[in-house]
């Protein structure tokens, strides 16, 4: 008990807590009603059923490389495309590195469209996985 009583021990233990939730933190919000697809199946989902890739990063991004036939519509645009969007297709939201796709997924799903998910790790997982980029 005194180990733990010992200032500086103290200080070692509050430091080593605080550590662990800063590293879990990230992966805390991940698994809340936000379906998220590995490349094979995102894939899969896309071609079965005529879903679309809708690519949420910044235009210059997307011209440096994206997926083939994706779409490019930004975050911050998605609300004035929602009427060229399909709501009866499965639509997988593309991001840098899936970590920004939630915001769009909660838009999507304000406005009724159920069958939305995510692209899990991104684009880079995209790349990682040895899948064909398009350069524009």
């Amino acid at each position: 008990m005194d180990f733990l009583l010992s200032e500086n021990n103290l200080w070692i233990l509050l430091i080593a807590l605080a550590s662990g939730a800063m590293l879990m933190w990230p992966n805390l919000g991940r698994g809340r009603s936000v379906p998220r697809l590995a490349v094979a199946d995102a894939v899969q989902q896309v071609n079965r059923e005529q879903g679309l890739f809708i690519d949420i990063r910044p235009a210059d991004q997307f011209k440096t490389g994206h997926i083939p036939q994706a779409r490019n519509i930004t975050l911050d645009t998605l609300e004035s495309h929602l009427g060229t969007l399909p709501q009866d297709k499965p639509i997988v939201l593309v991001d840098a590195r899936g970590r920004d796709s939630a915001r769009a997924l909660t838009q999507l799903r304000k406005h009724g469209f159920k069958q939305v998910s995510c692209l899990d790790g991104g684009l880079a997982a995209w790349a990682e996985g040895g899948m064909p980029l398009k350069k524009s």
